[in-house]
């Protein structure tokens, strides 16, 4: 029987209808003496027959999901089968339907386990009616119990895609966390790789600099003075350490910003663009003298919106548009997709917006401002303004 414990009260489900069960057959067990020696041998092969194909229901979960339905359905077909053999022999057994309601409303397709319920209650009715006589009780009894059977579980459906949705939605959020996370993590290494180059920069390259321009000029204002080839010498160890100084300042620029943010923006155009699809444009200046971890973040930021695009808008076309005006830089992403409510998306509701609540969680830790501008079939504007910190200049 496939059953997902996705909550306690599921597991007490379960073990509520485990124990009915076996209660209703020990109940059928004890009536068997009271029939005939060869009916209640029969009856009693039923029995054990109906629990050993009701125990291997923990076999039936370990088939694979593709083939779970199919096996399934042909547990619950066994089981009522063998009820029906039983009630012919046990009146008693008719009890038995109560339980199978609920096997069927859950396992069986939609439309056939109400079908399965009526059928099987017609045999319980019938089978009531030839043991002891047909009466209002005995039509009324399984008709009451098939009504809150049938109550009781589409109420249990639709608690088990609730929860199904609800934990669909929390491995989402989960790993969009974690994603979030080696983000950040990704961003902090970054930052601190560009804060060394800027530190490097200004002060052992400038100090090599300085030192190999000073020895320079030691040599050229008496270049027959004795010793001048120790000078000389100095010179070119210090120029060495300084080419060597701006290569490992270059090591530690992030390599997609090596050409700056417009170039690294036109290469994840060219990476998010699909022949026939979707078309990624670029507006950037040629150079943009931002701070590294600025340009970072900004870059982050743009893959996590054109993945976004890519993912849900159906858009055929995408511009990415950078500008820095004075203290401000702005990023504007902007797609002809089928956009959506943003009240809708930052609701609780809003299993689609994990990628914008990171965007907006990445640009309030710049203290910049989100502006999202988009309805249902007219496509959608991220505006991202972010103060332009001082850099420290590159190597």
């Amino acid at each position: 029987m496939s059953h997902s414990a996705l909550t306690p009260v599921f597991v007490g489900l379960r073990v509520g209808l485990h124990v009915l069960i076996a209660g209703l057959l020990v109940l059928v067990v004890v009536r068997l003496p009271a029939l005939p020696p060869p009916a209640a041998v029969a009856g009693l092969v039923l029995v054990l027959l109906f629990a050993v194909v009701y125990v291997s229901s923990a076999f039936v979960r370990r088939v694979p999901e593709a083939r779970r339905r199919a096996a399934a359905t042909a547990w619950v077909t066994a089981l009522a089968l063998i009820w029906v053999g039983l009630v012919i022999l046990v009146p008693e057994a008719a009890y038995l339907s109560f339980p199978l309601f609920f096997l069927f409303l859950h396992l069986l397709p939609r439309w056939l386990g109400p079908v399965a319920v009526v059928v099987t209650t017609a045999i319980a009715i019938l089978a009531l009616g030839l043991h002891q006589g047909f009466s209002v009780a005995a039509v009324i009894g399984p008709l009451i119990g098939a009504g809150v059977a049938i109550l009781l579980g589409l109420g249990y459906r639709a608690l088990a895609q609730e929860a199904a949705e609800r934990e669909a939605l929390l491995a989402e959020l989960l790993s969009t966390r974690d994603r979030l996370a080696e983000t950040e993590r990704e961003q902090g290494a970054l930052a601190e790789r560009a804060r060394l180059a800027r530190e490097i920069h200004d002060t052992v390259a400038q100090g090599l600099s300085s030192i190999q321009l000073l020895l320079h000029a030691a040599e050229r204002a008496d270049p027959d003075r004795p010793g001048i080839e120790h000078v000389r010498l100095a010179r070119e160890t210090a120029a060495d350490s300084l080419a060597e100084t701006r290569a490992f300042i270059r090591e530690l620029t992030p390599p997609a910003l090596d050409a700056g943010l417009g170039e690294a923006l036109r290469r994840l155009a060219e990476a998010q663009s699909v022949p026939g699809g979707l078309r990624v444009e670029v507006e950037a200046p040629p150079s943009l003298d931002l701070p590294m971890d600025l340009q970072t973040a900004l870059l982050r930021i743009a893959q996590g919106a054109i993945a976004n695009v890519r993912q849900h808008a159906r858009a055929s076309r995408a511009t990415l548009t950078v500008q820095a005006d004075g203290d401000e830089t702005v990023l504007v992403v902007a797609d002809d997709g089928v956009g959506f409510d943003p009240a809708v998306a930052a609701g609780p509701g809003g299993a689609d917006s994990f990628g914008l609540r990171a965007i907006a969680e990445r640009v309030a830790q710049l203290d910049g401002a989100l502006d999202v501008d988009s309805a249902p079939g007219r496509g959608t504007r991220l505006t991202v303004t972010v103060p332009t910190r001082a850099t420290g200049g590159d190597a």
